[in-house]
């Protein structure tokens, strides 16, 4: 999508920006980001650049696995986690630059399927998921250590349904995995963020998990201690702009603040 005229000066208001200025301090800033953020973040980092010139460089992933590359000196500039563990686990290692550390986003999960199916489950105590899936697969993020994963496996505890879905689940490396595994027809149901759901033509949302079933999924974003570059901090506050807002929630994302 271009940017509209409007957009861009927005973005050159929030960030205190000239065009002059930024073209002649361009820098590129690197971002580590959960998977499920891919188009909203994509079309974020588009805005940005066209605004100030400086160039984003983004880098998908599971949570975990981008924590644990942050972890050994991979050089991102900011990271966005999509709980607050793998946050919390990077700032303990005193990875996040002081005071720079703010709760981005939320989100919320759903069960989805196929878009040719003609699934009525509803999602309640108790309710029917093993029987719905017979012998097939759950696709599901790693439970164990993908933040999607874990806000499903919760819910399906909360539920008094992991136990009889258990050993059937199909443990993707992040949330992404799992949607394709139901896009592609490979599994007959998934646990996943509703954006996700809204991104991927190939899958309709079955039912949406009560929200008192699993943790306040946040998103949380950080400048990293070791970032060098000039460009890190004008975009870690576009994000949390007037013109931002209006594209995380093109994209189904609220702000957390």
């Amino acid at each position: 999508m271009r940017a509209p005229t409007r957009w861009l000066s927005l973005i050159f208001m929030a960030l205190g920006l000239s065009l002059v200025a930024s073209t002649s301090s361009a820098a590129d800033v690197t971002v580590f980001a959960a998977a499920s953020l891919k188009e909203a973040m994509d079309e974020q980092s588009k805005l940005f650049e066209a605004g100030t010139r400086n160039k984003v460089v983004v880098s998908y992933g599971a949570s975990n696995t981008l924590a644990r590359q942050i972890e050994a000196a991979a050089p991102a500039d900011i990271y966005i986690s999509a709980d607050l563990d793998w946050m919390d686990y990077v700032s303990q290692k005193n990875l996040v630059a002081p005071n720079t550390r703010l709760n981005l986003l939320r989100n919320t999960l759903v069960l989805i399927a196929p878009s040719s199916s003609n699934s009525a489950l509803r999602i309640g105590p108790s309710f029917g998921l093993a029987a719905a899936l017979g012998k097939d697969k759950l696709a599901m993020a790693n439970p164990d250590s993908v933040p999607a994963g874990k806000y499903g496996k919760s819910a399906l505890e909360k539920l008094s349904v992991w136990t009889s879905v258990e050993r059937q689940v199909a443990r993707a490396e992040n949330v992404r995995a799992a949607l394709a595994l139901v896009s592609r027809g490979e599994a007959p149901f998934g646990i996943v963020y509703r954006t996700d759901a809204m991104a991927d033509k190939g899958v309709k949302i079955v039912d949406t998990f009560p929200p008192d079933s699993y943790p306040p999924v946040i998103y949380p974003a950080a400048l990293m201690a070791a970032s060098k570059s000039a460009a890190a901090k004008p975009l870690l506050d576009y994000l949390r702009s007037v013109p931002a807002r209006a594209i995380w929630e093109k994209y189904g994302f609220g702000l957390a603040q």
